[in-house]
């Protein structure tokens, strides 16, 4: 059976027609499939009506977060909720294209154990988002190894990569990143990122960046090492510093101004560092705690 993932936040509009959507592809497929609806505490009315569809449709399974925790935390729950030998997790927006689903589950069918979704084209973002896009996953892949400058959340995964993924007991997650790191047998599907049916993205600007700074803390240490680069940095700069006030001792120039913007410049890359530093402890903090990345307050269907 094929367990399709579905994490949704203020998605009143978009649930029955992802529901209608994808069902009607695997079935047309034969494919035996379940739908598992992640509402991540949405504000409207998006458990209701997740609610109304099970009953209609025995093949839809929804989950209900007690307050929204995330996108990430909606995907493990997803995973640990869905009983099929292969899961695909995608959007319910459907910007993902759901016909896709069915090539990932051929290759699945062929031994691959992890299908990746892969965008050819990131449809109509602002030039800031996808700037910003480009140069968070140009660092991941570097902080990582991994090449993630095309990922994204859409894939397919077998079940023994689910239960890898589940068996990882960190609070601080960053799914696309992880199943990239458990490694397994891989395949490639490409596809465009397609314009929104209805309702609107809950991703500004903004929500990206706390979104990036999250992720790439807890999943890499590359930042920790930035602290490094600049105190070495600092280092070298003091001693062409107190090379160029022994020399203005001599030459009788003042160089109390440039002494001033190297002091300000210190202190900048001081405070800059204990900020890094800090977030990290922060991350330490929140995994010594043990609190679970979610809490479920409702489940309705099979």
């Amino acid at each position: 059976m094929l367990s399709v993932i579905l994490p949704s936040y203020n998605e009143e509009k978009m649930i029955a027609l992802a529901a209608e959507t994808i069902g009607g592809i695997l079935k047309s497929e034969n494919i035996d499939y379940e739908l598992v609806f992640v509402d991540d505490g949405s504000r409207d009315a998006t458990w209701s009506i997740i609610c109304e569809v099970s009953q209609r449709d025995n093949h839809v399974v929804g989950v209900h977060f007690s307050r929204n925790f995330g996108k990430e935390a909606a995907m493990f729950a997803g995973l640990e909720k869905a009983d099929g030998d292969c899961v695909v997790i995608i959007d319910c927006d459907l910007q993902h294209p759901p016909e896709k689903i069915v090539e990932m589950y051929r290759l699945w069918e062929q031994g691959f154990e992890v299908v990746e979704g892969i965008k050819e084209d990131r449809g109509r973002e602002s030039f800031l988002h996808r700037g910003f896009a480009n140069l968070f996953y140009g660092l991941m892949s570097k902080a990582t190894g991994m090449n993630m400058a095309d990922a994204s959340d859409f894939k397919l995964l077998d079940r023994k990569v689910v239960d890898a993924l589940n068996k990882m007991p960190e609070k601080n997650v960053f799914f696309r990143a992880l199943s990239f790191w458990v490694g397994f047998k891989k395949a490639e599907v490409s596809y465009c990122v397609r314009e929104r049916v209805a309702g609107e993205s809950k991703w500004s600007t903004k929500s990206l960046i706390k979104y990036a700074l999250r992720n790439i803390t807890s999943f890499s240490c590359a930042p920790m090492q930035l602290a490094t680069v600049l105190g070495v940095l600092m280092l070298c700069g003091s001693f062409a510093a107190f090379v160029v006030f022994i020399v203005s001792l001599f030459s009788f120039v003042n160089s109390v101004a440039g002494l001033s913007c190297l002091v300000l410049l210190s202190g900048g890359c001081i405070l800059s560092c204990l900020g890094i530093i800090g977030t990290y402890i922060a991350k330490i903090y929140e995994e010594v705690k043990g609190r679970p990345k979610y809490i479920i307050s409702n489940i309705v269907g099979k």
